[in-house]
């Protein structure tokens, strides 16, 4: 298969002169469209940092990122922001859902952001969260769902708008062992139906273990 994402001699660094900090040193991979991979490594090591390159989040300070072929970093503010929103998904350890939203309404954002019409979106979103093992809490608020039921309202949400990339900062990180396992089995089910490549940064060995490929940072660098 070809390689969704290639990257080389990337570097990012913070601040300047004697305060500089150097947090990639030169990371150069590629990442086959449909693999998965885990990202682990101490803290520190630099893997969120990567992450957040690698989700256009944030930019390097030099090196290349070509998606699809694509220079990324080579688009413009706009153009960027709306490559970001239909081609990559994001996880984080923290749900970040809108506590004032149902959970049919937080998965259907970035579609309504986006310019869909709520009669669009609201099929879309259902059926995510139907998938996802939510169709009893469409109408449910984040303060009324679990830690677990909420990262899948996440997952649905990331998902919705069909990106080819997957990215998932510890997942699990805040949730007890039995709710994290039904999360690792969710993420490689999706994974499984859609085809999806999917990268997750994590200290969890029995997670990292279920990836194709497992990359190990160590001080800004892949060991």
């Amino acid at each position: 298969m070809s390689n969704l994402l290639e990257v080389s001699d990337l570097y990012k660094s913070y601040g300047s002169g004697a305060g500089k900090v150097e947090v990639l040193k030169g990371i150069s991979l590629n990442v086959t469209a449909g693999e998965t991979i885990a990202l682990v490594g101490a803290s520190g090591a630099g893997k969120s940092t990567l992450m957040h390159v690698l989700g256009t989040i944030d930019t390097p300070t030099s090196g290349v990122v070509k998606f699809d072929g694509e220079e990324i970093f080579k688009l413009g503010g706009a153009a960027l922001a709306s490559f970001r929103n239909l081609s990559i998904g994001f996880v984080f350890q923290f749900h970040h859902l809108l506590p004032e939203f149902t959970a049919l309404e937080n998965a259907m954002m970035p579609l309504l952001i986006g310019g869909t019409k709520r009669s669009e979106a609201e099929p879309i979103a259902a059926g995510l969260l139907r998938d996802v093992g939510l169709s009893h809490r469409l109408t449910h608020k984040p303060g009324e769902l679990s830690g677990g039921e909420q990262q899948r309202v996440a997952i649905a949400r990331a998902l919705v708008r069909s990106p080819k990339l997957l990215l998932a900062d510890e997942p699990t990180g805040n949730l007890d062992m039995k709710t994290s396992d039904e999360v690792h089995d969710l993420l490689m089910d999706i994974h499984v139906k859609r085809g999806l490549t999917l990268i997750i940064v994590t200290h969890n060995e029995k997670l990292a273990a279920k990836m194709a490929r497992t990359i190990r940072m160590v001080d800004g660098r892949i060991s």
